[in-house]
């Protein structure tokens, strides 16, 4: 189990934020623009980090072999992985 649960407005119900209280662990989502409480007890550099990697796979669905799962062998698609993050880590 994780210390924090980290998610956007989509997920902003108090039932989901009771469930995740009972197992012992944080919300980290925003309330939505209509809501009576604010966003006060949220930890927006954890949200931001949420952002990074949510862009982070969607820059790899970019690349048709992963995003397809071509590959059927689990060594030749972690393979075409390591090569498609190497690709997007270096400057073009």
């Amino acid at each position: 189990q994780g210390d924090f649960v980290i998610a956007d407005k989509g997920y902003d119900s108090e039932a989901i934020r009771n469930k995740v209280r009972e197992r012992n662990s944080s919300p980290v989502i925003p309330r939505k623009q209509n809501s009576k409480t604010g966003n006060g007890d949220i930890d927006w550099c954890l949200y931001k980090y949420r952002h990074l990697v949510e862009n982070a796979f969607a820059r790899l669905k970019h690349f048709r072999a992963i995003a397809t799962r071509y590959d059927k062998l689990k060594l030749q698609f972690e393979s075409m992985l390591a090569l498609a993050c190497a690709m997007i880590w270096l400057p073009m």
